[in-house]
C-alpha cells in the first residue's frame, strides 16, 4: 500500500473511533503489513499535516482509568516472575510463588497477547515453555527486554510489580503504546520454598483445579 492510502486509512479510522486506538489496533487496519515504525512515521506526519486544518492529532497521557483492565496480584506476579526468568515453565512458576497457578491466570496473559510458548522442556511430560512477546515490549513502550526495570527483593533477586504504562490522547486518538493493566498490590515477600512431597496450595486469588 502506498504512503498516502495508509494515511488516508489511519486518518478515517481515528475518525471514527469512539475511543483512543492502540497501535495493535491500527496495525490491524493493514493485516500487520505495516509495523510500528512505520505506522508512528505515518502518525507523525498526519498530526504534522492537522496543523492547518480544523481537527489536531494528539496523544495524552493515560487511557481511561474507568475502562483500563485491571489484573490480580496473581496475574502480575505470574507476568513478572515469566518476563525475569523466561524461559520458565508453568512447574517453574508454582515453585517461585509458592502456590498452584490457576489457568484463568494464563489464559488472561495468553489473550492479552503478552506470552507464549516457544518450546518444550525435556523433561516428563514435556512442559512448555513460555516466554513473553513483541506484544508485551510494545505495550511497555520499551524495545527489548534489557529495559525492565531492576529491583532486588529480598532475596536478592529481581522482582517487578507490572503496572500501567500507557499513552492515549484526545481529538483524533492513538496509543503509541498502551500497557493499560494495572494492580494496587505490592508483590509479598518471597514464599518458602514447598517441600518436593507436596503439592502447591491452591491460589487465594483464583481457586482452580491445576489442569
Amino acid at each position: 500500500m502506498k504512503t498516502l492510502d495508509a494515511k488516508r486509512v489511519l486518518e478515517a479510522a481515528l475518525i471514527c473511533s469512539s475511543q483512543p486506538m492502540a497501535l495493535r489496533e491500527m496495525n490491524a487496519l493493514f493485516a500487520g503489513e505495516v509495523g510500528n515504525d512505520t505506522l508512528r512515521t505515518l502518525l507523525a506526519e498526519l498530526a504534522d499535516e492537522c496543523k492547518d486544518r480544523a481537527i489536531e492529532l494528539v496523544a495524552v497521557a493515560s487511557l481511561d482509568p474507568e475502562r483500563a483492565p485491571r489484573y490480580s496480584r496473581a496475574v502480575l506476579e505470574t507476568l513478572a516472575i515469566i518476563a525475569y526468568r523466561q524461559p520458565v515453565t508453568r512447574g517453574d512458576i508454582e515453585d517461585i510463588r509458592g502456590v498452584a497457578v490457576a489457568s484463568s491466570v494464563m489464559k488472561q496473559l495468553e489473550d492479552r497477547g503478552w506470552i507464549e510458548a516457544i518450546g518444550y522442556r525435556e523433561a516428563p511430560g514435556r512442559p512448555a515453555l513460555l516466554a513473553t512477546t513483541k506484544q508485551f515490549l510494545d505495550d511497555l513502550g520499551i524495545a527489548s527486554l534489557e529495559q525492565l526495570p531492576t529491583l532486588d527483593g529480598a532475596d536478592g533477586e529481581p522482582i517487578v510489580p507490572i503496572g500501567s504504562n500507557g499513552l492515549s490522547q484526545g481529538s483524533l486518538s492513538f496509543v503509541e503504546a498502551a500497557g493499560d493493566a494495572g494492580g494496587d498490590e505490592a508483590p509479598s515477600e518471597s514464599p518458602p520454598e514447598p517441600s518436593s512431597d507436596a503439592h502447591p496450595p491452591a491460589d487465594a486469588d483464583a481457586l482452580e483445579p491445576h489442569a
